[in-house]
């Protein structure tokens, strides 16, 4: 399971969400191995003067909060991909763009009326 939030100027960012959601998902899906049907993206677009940041105006911050279980060459990989795809794809410097991952036991999420840790999923977690 992964959800993710994306933090970013309203300005800059508010008619690209598409094209910001799909490399993102494109992202995740290649490394960690995703189902294509699993997206779950939230933007939280912010006035140019409530996100204060030594950066530019296009800077991006991407949380992906997930289960844990994944190695660490796999979020290393995640990681790298936001970098070498992500990145030049949104045409973003590496010093505007910034990616947190956020992991949680799967019992800790509450997901279609079970606990994360009885649910049956479709996809591997510990890659």
């Amino acid at each position: 399971m992964a959800h993710v939030k994306i933090y970013g100027r309203r300005d800059v960012w508010q008619d690209r969400r598409g094209s910001v959601s799909d490399a993102v998902h494109r992202a995740v899906v290649g490394t960690w191995g995703l189902p294509e049907d699993k997206r779950f993206h939230r933007f939280l677009l912010l006035d140019a003067d409530d996100l204060v940041a030594p950066r530019g105006k296009d800077y991006l911050v991407v949380e992906i909060l997930c289960f844990t279980g994944r190695s660490r060459e796999a979020r290393r990989a995640l990681i790298a991909a936001f970098y070498d795809d992500v990145a030049p794809t949104l045409g973003l410097a590496a010093d505007d763009l910034e990616v947190i991952i956020i992991e949680s036991p799967p019992e800790n999420w509450g997901i279609r009326g079970v606990s994360g840790d009885e649910l049956s999923l479709t996809y591997r977690v510990d890659v």
